[in-house]
């Protein structure tokens, strides 16, 4: 099996997790989440854009629902031993065959969580769950256990951290020679993600985003390309990955001669990251370090221009997004934890001058203050 924790590190997650579970009053849970599947077993595929479900028994028994495609897959990435097929066919139902192998478990009757806030439970098969289970079975939200869990890393996921931040690192020291009049945002894009293959890593739980000129001000990933002119912005979103595990950066850089509103917003932005930086330590909430966020671009007289969230929580995440849970937006009442990965993003968007600016980094908390994971200064990057 190509695992990449050992025996006890697994055992570890699982004891955790059937201790929330007691804590719920929950018989099961059915997972549906491909973080969640990873996190507890090493499952690695992108096979959940299908019906797959992980039954987790309170007794410690874990069962893979899955297709016939993911078979291997499950065989050779996890520490799952019990795995059934549901068969590809005209008018397949594979919520009616979860339903069937509840009941050779004996859970129908029972108290059952899921994991309905995920990209691996559409509406559409989210409503036949529903439809096969409600009646044989007492099924609760349980959507926000395992996130939770994951969101506080052990020594073995930190290493992993590490080495994505290294990966991050190299992706920006590739892409600073190339920011300059001429150079096409392709060419950049291509030696960033290019640095994080070579050094081992991943592809990124979604797309880079890349935007100069008007599209410095997205933050979004657009398809289209443009090359850099003399005097220009570009705005770079990355993350360094490595066994799914992410750490992101985000930086806007200049060519030619900063205009005085660029410098404006960089010293507005920088100075909001500090003061995030500086709230994230344990006993404060999420919501604090937004705070923190919000009050530095209200000194600046900037709140107009900022987002309504400065961040997020990273770990191992799949398609579509990076990002994780918790979050910093206002009144987040989660709290700050010693060894989680925080990343806070300043962003800032003056639609009305056409001026973009964006700061940002993760962070590892400590007992006391966070700890920056880049070797990168926070400087404006002038090419």
């Amino acid at each position: 099996m190509a695992l990449h924790f050992d025996e006890q590190e697994f055992d570890d997650r699982k004891a955790r997790l059937l201790a929330e579970m007691e804590a719920a009053k929950l018989d099961a849970m059915l997972l549906f989440a491909q973080e969640s599947m990873y996190w507890l077993t090493g499952y690695d595929t992108f096979g959940f854009c299908f019906f797959q479900c992980m039954v987790v028994e309170r007794n410690g028994e874990v069962t893979l629902l899955t297709r016939s495609a993911d078979l291997r897959q499950a065989r050779h990435t996890s520490n799952v031993e019990t795995i059934v097929i549901w068969e590809d066919r005209a008018n397949a139902n594979p919520a009616r065959e979860l339903k069937d192998l509840l009941s050779d478990r004996d859970l129908l009757g029972t108290r059952i969580g899921v994991e309905y806030d995920t990209q691996g439970l559409t509406a559409a098969s989210g409503r036949l769950l529903d439809e096969e289970l409600s009646t044989f079975a007492s099924l609760k939200d349980a959507s926000r256990i395992i996130p939770l869990l994951r969101s506080v890393k052990s020594e073995a996921e930190i290493k992993y951290v590490r080495k994505a931040a290294t990966l991050a690192d190299e992706a920006l020291t590739v892409a600073l020679p190339m920011i300059k009049q001429g150079t096409d945002e392709g060419r950049i894009l291509a030696a960033m993600q290019g640095a994080i293959f070579e050094g081992g890593g991943d592809y990124a739980g979604n797309e880079f985003i890349i935007g100069s000129g008007e599209d410095a001000l997205l933050c979004r990933y657009k398809s289209g390309r443009r090359k850099l002119t003399k005097t220009d912005q570009i705005t770079l979103e990355w993350a360094g990955v490595y066994r799914h595990y992410h750490v992101a950066m985000m930086r806007t850089a200049l060519t030619g001669k900063p205009s005085a509103r660029h410098l404006e917003l960089y010293e507005a932005a920088k100075a909001a990251l500090l003061a995030c930086e500086e709230a994230m330590i344990p006993g404060n909430t999420f919501g604090d370090v937004f705070t923190a966020h919000a009050q530095a671009m209200a000194d600046a007289d900037l709140t107009r221009h900022r987002l309504n969230a400065c961040g997020y929580s990273l770990g191992a995440h799949f398609t579509p997004c990076w990002m994780d849970r918790p979050m910093f937006y206002a009144g987040n009442p989660e709290r700050i934890q010693p060894n989680m990965t925080l990343f806070a993003h300043m962003i800032l968007m003056d639609s009305e001058s056409g001026t973009a600016m964006t700061l940002g980094q993760t962070y590892l908390t400590t007992n006391e203050k966070a700890v920056g994971l880049s070797r990168h200064k926070l400087d404006l990057i002038i090419g």
